[in-house]
């Protein structure tokens, strides 16, 4: 039994605790490349809403509606597939490199067996989207997108193996040169499906969904073939402990709670965008608008968690608990900072913003109403999304599932509703109380990273214990 912890010496822990610019040095280079791979991943998204906003506003909604399908149910098994940043990370820490190569092929087996129940979930798309309401004249193609993306879903699956794994190692050079491509492949493919060139008909929001089913392949096969000198070794021989049943429970133990807390992230967005379609075609689409840019931007908190995820992850493997907590700090305040300047620039032009995405005169104006509620919301949505990041790197991965239901869905959908229908404040409603939800996550998780990093750390438990740092 850990013996209780002596609260002077933490106290005192952290108040050594201020990162040094050594820490920020090794933060900026292990973010900016994670960074610029969820940008780019972000971007394939961005380019097909551009290009389909400029057919229809239906074929707009469609799409969103058909990208929420597809990717809330996507975000269990990439959530769940995430409990390989601490086992892959604090084992490079460790030096251990046969717990890396168990955990890249638990990994991909885990990805194999994740896809068939993800696959199956997609086919009733129309019937789901018809009981949920959504506008009669989006539903058909919506779920004609969904069903093209099918093909997609195992490729997915094993490029955030191949991702998480090589992010983890260190390795990210063969990320972002895939990424790269992969934005080239994505784009000329929805040009060519989306708009009817080269021979194709044009499919409108159905071609967005073509495309980005064969850029997720794109993806894993080129990343594995990329990356092959690096995944070779970890990869063959199959090692025979890979298979066994108990470690892939203690690795099912780390991962689900990632997986139900991103799955209950997205699932209120997805809440307050199905809310968004009963208001009508035109609040879908310029819910849609508002919400891509404030994705686009909040890429950058989101790879500055992934980088702490992974500085904390090998600080732990190497027994060295100061550096966990000054590398928790040091994503802390970069990722708040970055929000906040992000926040002011969303106030600042929000009308060339949205003119970018769309020519219809309705949804402009109304997303001009809601970038700049999206400006408030930054700063909290970055320090969420960091905490996040610093508590995965020490497999604290149950307490992020537990305030993502307090805050989110008791304080933040409750308060959408009360004010998107009980005071009538409409789709500006729907979204203030976004606000509220994710002030009262960011609160609770950051407080949460103190309390967690004061404790004393130790290794994530796969084939044996720990010992405790």
């Amino acid at each position: 039994m850990m013996a209780a912890p002596d609260t002077h010496a933490l106290a005192s822990g952290w108040s050594r605790s201020l990162p040094t610019r050594e820490d920020f040095d090794r933060l900026v280079a292990v973010a900016v490349p994670i960074v610029t791979v969820q940008l780019g991943m972000m971007m394939m998204g961005v380019v097909d809403t551009i290009m389909v906003g400029h057919v229809n506003a239906t074929a707009l909604a469609a799409a969103a509606l058909g990208n929420l399908y597809v990717f809330g149910l996507l975000v269990f098994g990439m959530g769940t597939l995430m409990a390989l940043d601490p086992i892959v990370a604090q084992a490079v820490g460790a030096r251990d490199d046969e717990a890396v190569a168990r955990g890249i092929q638990r990994g991909l087996l885990l990805a194999a067996l994740l896809a068939v129940p993800t696959s199956l979930l997609f086919l009733p798309a129309h019937a789901v989207l018809g009981l949920l309401g959504q506008p009669a004249d989006v539903v058909p193609l919506t779920a004609r997108y969904v069903a093209v993306s099918i093909p997609g879903v195992l490729p997915f699956l094993a490029f955030v193996v191949l991702r998480q794994s090589l992010q983890a190692m260190g390795r990210m050079r063969p990320i972002v040169v895939t990424i790269v491509l992969a934005n080239l492949l994505n784009a000329v493919l929805g040009w060519v499906f989306i708009f009817g060139k080269l021979g194709s008909p044009a499919m409108g929001a159905v071609g967005a969904g073509l495309a980005a089913t064969f850029g997720r392949w794109g993806m894993a096969l080129g990343l594995l073939a990329i990356a092959w000198r690096e995944l070779r070794p970890r990869l063959v021989p199959l090692r025979r402990e890979s298979i066994a049943l108990a470690p892939l429970g203690r690795m099912l133990r780390i991962g689900v709670p990632i997986g139900i807390q991103i799955q209950l992230e997205i699932g209120v967005f997805a809440v307050i965008a199905l809310l968004m379609g009963r208001l009508g075609t035109v609040p879908m689409a310029a819910h849609q608008v508002a919400i891509n840019i404030a994705s686009l931007t909040f890429m950058v908190p989101l790879g500055v968690g992934g980088a702490a995820s992974v500085l904390v992850g090998h600080a732990v493997g190497a027994g060295d608990a100061p550096r966990a907590r000054r590398s928790a700090v040091a994503a802390l305040g970069a990722g708040g900072a970055f929000m906040l300047l992000s926040g002011v620039g969303l106030f600042a032009v929000p009308g060339l913003l949205a003119r970018v995405y769309s020519s219809d005169l309705g949804v402009v104006a109304l997303a001009l109403q809601l970038i700049p509620i999206a400006g408030v919301f930054q700063v909290f949505d970055g320090l969420q999304v960091v905490s996040v990041g610093v508590l995965r790197g020490v497999g604290d991965t149950r307490a992020p599932m537990v305030v993502n239901v307090l805050g989110f869905w008791l304080i933040g959908l409750p308060v959408s509703l009360w004010l998107g229908f009980g005071v009538g404040a409409g789709a500006v409603g729907l979204w203030w109380g976004l606000v509220a939800g994710l002030a009262a996550v960011a609160a609770f998780l950051v407080l949460r990273v103190r309390a967690r990093l004061g404790q004393a750390l130790r290794r994530v438990a796969i084939e044996e214990q720990a010992a405790g740092i």
